[in-house]
């Protein structure tokens, strides 16, 4: 790729971004690109964190193959021209392992027959370099909706809403200030309403690939969010050697139903 094909793939990165669609953000999102131009996977990678998502980068397709291996995504940004391993075969070790992640491609080169072969292949979608960052970033949304299914733009547990939208959370319509990593906690303790999540699986939902984060910092973390929805008689609960959990709405109200009879 050229030096002026490089710039105008990522020309609108730094300028003001446009405010969120309804959908576009989705708790816990996790998307792998696998992308050799280190300035392109840099700043497509920090337009995608911008808008809310979880991003590691490879750059050469055996790590490509690795990473798919080892760790669930939500969406692949594929590159067809990578070392080591091109994106073809990338993609074609994927689908043969069976595994529906969907694959958006991006290529330098934009001939049909190596369209047809990737689609043929299994590719969701495809995008020739150069191309406008606001376009891959609304494919991104289009193909992370289509596979996963729209989901409710407000997450609600008792006196607590948290629009996924602007990520902001009210009780009782009232703002509560959290950090970046509270509302980051936040979202998948209501998303996973009454389920058990251990500090290993908080540390690989909150931190992308060489971030330190300890399972101390996220004992700190969710201390802090216990102190700002408690008021509300929220509760994340810690059941030893296991984790935490947030208490089930129906247990409060339960609760509730007691104290008044």
């Amino acid at each position: 790729m050229t030096g002026g094909e490089r710039h105008a793939t990522i020309r609108n990165i730094g300028v003001p971004r446009h405010p969120p669609q309804p959908f576009d953000v989705i708790p816990a999102m996790r998307i792998l690109i696998a992308e050799d131009d280190s300035i392109l996977a840099d700043g497509l990678s920090r337009s995608l964190r911008y808008d809310g998502y979880a991003v590691d980068v490879v750059h050469d397709g055996s790590s490509a193959d690795s990473a798919l291996q080892l760790q669930t995504f939500d969406l692949l940004i594929l590159d067809l021209g990578l070392p080591r391993m091109n994106g073809l075969s990338v993609l074609r070790k994927l689908r043969q392992r069976g595994t529906p992640l969907p694959v958006l491609i991006l290529t330098a080169a934009d001939s049909v027959e190596q369209r047809v072969e990737g689609l043929d292949l299994g590719a969701d979608d495809y995008m020739s370099k150069p191309f406008a960052l606001s376009e891959l970033e609304a494919r991104v949304r289009a193909l992370i909706r289509r596979h996963g299914g729209a989901r409710a733009s407000v997450l609600r547990h008792g006196r607590l809403a948290f629009d996924l939208n602007g990520r902001i959370a009210t009780i009782d319509d009232a703002p509560v200030e959290l950090s970046a990593r509270e509302t980051s906690l936040l979202e998948i303790f209501l998303s996973r309403s009454g389920r058990m999540i251990s500090k290993h699986q908080l540390v690989d939902l909150l931190c992308e690939w060489g971030e330190e984060v300890t399972t101390n910092a996220i004992e700190v973390y969710i201390h802090r969010l216990r102190k700002k929805i408690e008021p509300a008689d929220i509760h994340i609960l810690t059941v030893r050697g296991l984790g935490y959990c947030l208490e089930p709405e129906s247990r409060n109200q339960a609760a509730d139903t007691a104290a008044v009879g």
